[in-house]
């Protein structure tokens, strides 16, 4: 069956029953329908132990991460764990164009998959409208006189939809008269790209996530002085706006344990993981939480470690690196990864090892977990069993996509041991070491570049930033996310090449800022045959064509 075939086969637990497993009172829920609710409750202490899903690069046959996660949750869960899940919530715009659903796969799905993919609880639309009313309130301040003294053309703040659609890319707002605005140019960014989205996964309360909202860098004047949204005493309506949804939301695994969605942040622009605040929720509450960072250790991991951890006060007790075979044939060189091929596979190995090197720039030893597919080859497992025989690391086969829990038992008790030593966690920079420092660093270290140029553009706005305060800040690399460097094409471990930031933006609320390398799009467009083209009601108002 298809995964939404799977979903919606599937007999799903009434949410108050899947909340009692942690705890939780009714009380303490605002449901949404019979199997999705918000909770209540404000995070306790935490009890349990933090295993952080990151991956090798990136490739076109998808690694799978979500579902790893998932099915490392259910497969904890058949062990007699308290466990939960915390992931990010799906963005339409990559469910209608390329990627669709972000709700896991085959045997191993968060649920009610439809809803979760779709609407769900309406976080995005609070967000979008909390963003698009700083839009608003700023463009009414050029209309009625502009007593802050706001330079037209030094807006920064850009207006949001959960959609792909290209055409709002670069758009000029105002036009029609006097009556209808200051004309300016303007732009569109996806939901999930906004600082918004950035601030709500990582406000810890509401006081929180007011005061960030507050300190959002919105334009600047004639003068060259920055205006926030505090300036524009828009803080409190988007406050007001955003409360309900940030309480965490509760789902269940399609084996029945808790999942937290919540939150979903680009995964190369800001954080890329679920909130704060869900994490921290769910680690009060449960034995294990299992929760993944985007894209790979380069991008994901390094964020997460850099100011997620610094931010939270998270440690993870365990990390896991995932691969698969179609990924190290990819990375070897291969023409298809849909065929065996051991040489590429051995060739493909050293896009893990970084992997591995880069979690231990950190103080672990990752668990390696191979995503199983139909078509792997037995000397290719072994080829890999074998380099993580070498590195003296633990390993797994998971075969969570076709048995769900049961074929992830073997990572879960893979993972468990690894929980149990104490990692001697260091983050990558210090935070009084120089924006270039920190960018060099990452550079460096982590993507293994011989180092990194600056577009006269970046030098300005790196040195603008540091002069405004945000010197102190960590450093969030935009970058290609199918290799360890800046250049898409580069496959595996690439040798030699410079890196090269193009600009940098400030982002206050979220406390940190955002280096470029290269050209990074936060309003993809529809592929020529775009998701949405396969998905319809069938007579029935049943869903079809959706995943």
């Amino acid at each position: 069956m298809t995964d939404l075939e799977i979903a919606q086969n599937a007999r799903l637990r009434p949410i108050a029953d899947v909340a009692g497993d942690l705890g939780l009172k009714a009380d303490e829920l605002y449901a949404y329908g019979p199997h999705m609710a918000k909770v209540l409750r404000p995070p306790q202490a935490q009890q349990g132990k933090l295993v952080l899903v990151s991956a090798i690069t990136p490739t076109p046959a998808g690694e799978g991460k979500t579902t790893l996660s998932v099915g490392l949750t259910q497969a904890l869960g058949r062990l007699g764990k308290r466990v939960a899940v915390a992931l990010r919530e799906p963005s339409l715009g990559p469910v209608f164009g390329i990627k669709g659903g972000a709700a896991g796969g085959g045997r191993s799905q968060v649920l009610p998959m439809e809803e979760i993919n779709l609407h769900f609880t309406g976080d995005f639309h609070a967000i979008t409208s909390a963003n698009n009313l700083l839009a608003a309130l700023l463009d009414n301040h050029l209309h009625q006189g502009n007593a802050l003294g706001i330079d037209p053309r030094r807006v920064v703040h850009r207006r949001a939809l959960d959609m792909n659609d290209r055409a709002l890319r670069n758009v000029v707002v105002g036009l029609g008269g006097a009556v209808d605005g200051v004309p300016r140019e303007g732009s569109f960014e996806l939901t999930v790209a906004t600082e918004i989205m950035a601030i709500m996964a990582l406000a810890e309360d509401l006081a929180d996530l007011q005061a960030r909202l507050g300190r959002m860098l919105v334009a600047y004047t004639r003068d060259g002085a920055p205006i926030t949204a505090a300036d524009l005493k828009a803080d409190g309506a988007m406050a007001v706006l955003l409360a309900h949804a940030l309480h965490p939301n509760l789902v269940q695994t399609l084996e029945g344990q808790p999942a937290f969605l919540h939150m979903g942040p680009f995964g190369n622009i800001a954080h890329g993981t679920n909130s704060i605040r869900a994490t921290r929720l769910a680690l009060g509450l449960a034995d294990y939480v299992v929760t993944e960072a985007g894209f790979a250790t380069d991008l994901g991991m390094e964020k997460y470690f850099d100011l997620v951890c610094r931010q939270s006060g998270f440690r993870p007790a365990a990390v896991v690196v995932l691969a698969t075979v179609r990924a190290l044939r990819h990375h070897g060189g291969a023409a298809s990864h849909k065929e065996a091929n051991p040489d590429a596979v051995k060739a493909g190995l050293a896009n893990l090892a970084k992997h591995v090197e880069n979690a231990r720039l950190f103080g672990y030893d990752p668990v390696i977990a191979l995503n199983r597919f139909a078509d792997d080859a037995p000397a290719e497992l072994e080829l890999i069993r074998e380099f993580a025989r070498e590195q003296k690391l633990e390993f797994a086969v998971a075969d969570i996509w076709a048995r769900g829990g049961e074929g992830g038992v073997e990572l879960a008790e893979a993972v468990m041991r690894a929980a149990e030593a104490k990692p001697n966690f260091e983050p990558l920079y210090p935070l009084d070491a120089s924006i270039e420092q920190k960018i060099e660093r990452i550079a460096t270290a982590i993507y293994g570049a011989a180092g990194v140029d600056y577009t006269k553009e970046a030098k300005a706005a790196i040195q603008r930033a540091a002069a405004e305060g945000m010197g102190d800040k960590p450093v969030i690399v935009a970058k290609a996310a199918a290799s360890l460097s800046d250049d898409p094409k580069l496959r595996g471990r690439p040798t030699g090449f410079r890196v090269t930031v193009t600009d940098l933006a400030q982002r206050r609320g979220a406390g940190f800022v955002v280096a470029y390398m290269g050209s990074i799009n936060t309003l993809p467009g529809l592929p020529k045959e775009p998701a949405a083209n396969r998905i319809h009601l069938d007579e029935a108002g049943k869903t079809l064509g959706l995943f």
